[in-house]
């Protein structure tokens, strides 16, 4: 619509849902709104038990909105005119804003949260649409209008609006916890990433390195996939851990189909040491069903049992091509697929054991000094903070 839009209205969509927690998670979102949009300083806020507003003065609603639509927690949202909430007012600048528009068909849906209102809903409708039939040649259509005019009605003012625009939906990062995220620089874990932040957890990532066997462009394709979803929660901290003593062990101690299973293990107590570091609740990965060979159910299973921290499984009942569309809404597919492997692809043995025993991997790890190895990974890991490059949308 060719219209002057002063305001957006924001809807919270499932923060509605969550009775006492709903004032905090509100809260979150406003602070998060506000973070996201600090390029814009003309900008007011106000939030509201059911509704957030964007006063944009003369900030531009498009730019505005493109924020939004990456912002957790918001439902939909919709630019809008605020104007005094008389009825002659509303039904004047609702023609107003279809006079001038090519002639379609429409429909109005009027919304009365102020009781004492004079006009029920049905009446504003009818007193809207007949304004706009009298004087233009817009035609009525309850069922697929080309635009629906929809009209707020509160206390303090009436919001009209013409469109609605998708939220990213979720919750408000921050309002969930803090996990840490193995991020290999495979398709899955950025996307499992993404899906935690969209729950409300806010992150850290871990990767594990393997120079020389592992490329520093196989870290660098690492620390571009964690900037390129930083957006979401401002940046990321990420921490880099120096695996490669600690995998050359596994291979001189081991039997090689077991190889794979005791990385993950010595990566789970590594991981938890970071994230107790770190104050995060939970340990999140890429993994789903099946997909490997350390990613059965037994082997999820022999591999959870070095740790009592939850591990958080995203993707767990995902299919690989569900993966991949996600991966490339989210933007991260194309890096993701660059030829430069990790230090599991490049020590993958040729017959991964699919089954693993605890009682055996538990045999393997007793030959050696594993347990402060673990710890060194733990006490020189890089820790690298990314956020989003200025030409990218960071949203905070």
């Amino acid at each position: 619509m060719d219209y002057r839009y002063d305001h957006i209205l924001i809807r919270y969509g499932e923060l509605s849902l969550k009775g006492k927690n709903r004032s905090n998670f509100i809260k979150q979102l406003y602070d998060n709104v506000r973070h996201a949009l600090h390029g814009f300083p003309t900008l007011e806020f106000e939030k509201q038990h059911d509704r957030m507003y964007i006063y944009l003065h003369d900030e531009d609603c498009d730019a505005v909105s493109d924020v939004l639509a990456g912002v957790f927690g918001i439902s939909s949202f919709s630019p809008a005119v605020k104007v005094e909430p008389e009825i002659e007012t509303i039904v004047q600048t609702c023609f107003q804003m279809m006079k001038t528009q090519k002639p379609g068909t429409f429909k109005v849906a009027a919304r009365r949260s102020d009781k004492q209102f004079p006009y029920i809903s049905d009446q504003i409708n009818r007193m809207v649409a007949g304004k706009i039939l009298k004087n233009t040649d817009w035609k009525v259509d309850v069922h697929h209008p080309d635009v629906k005019i929809v009209v707020e009605v509160h206390q303090e003012a009436a919001y009209i609006m013409t469109e609605r625009r998708q939220g990213a939906g979720g919750y408000p990062v921050g309002v969930g916890g803090k996990a840490m995220v193995c991020l290999s620089g495979g398709i899955d874990s950025p996307v499992a990433a993404y899906l935690m932040m969209k729950r409300g957890v806010r992150i850290e990532c871990v990767h594990f390195a393997a120079p020389p066997y592992t490329s520093e462009n196989a870290k660098e394709k690492v620390l571009t996939l964690a900037r390129m979803i930083s957006g979401y929660q401002g940046d990321i901290l990420v921490h880099v851990v120096p695996f490669t003593d600690l995998q050359l062990a596994i291979y001189q101690h081991a039997d090689e189909s077991y190889a794979i299973t005791l990385m993950r293990r010595m990566m789970m107590r590594i991981a938890q040491g970071l994230a107790e570091k770190r104050n995060c609740q939970v340990i999140a990965t890429g993994e789903s069903i099946g997909q490997v060979a350390s990613q059965t159910l037994q082997s999820m299973q022999t591999i959870n049992a070095v740790t009592t921290m939850p591990i958080i499984r995203p993707l767990v009942c995902m299919d690989k091509v569900e993966i991949i569309d996600l991966a490339r809404a989210i933007g991260t597919y194309d890096t993701s697929i660059l030829p430069y492997e990790d230090c599991c692809t490049i020590f993958d043995p040729k017959n991964p054991a699919t089954k693993p025993k605890i009682e055996r991997c538990e045999k393997y790890e007793a030959r050696w000094d594993w347990q402060s190895m673990v710890q060194t990974c733990i006490d020189e890991c890089e820790d690298i903070r990314v956020q989003v490059q200025e030409e990218e949308t960071n949203l905070f």
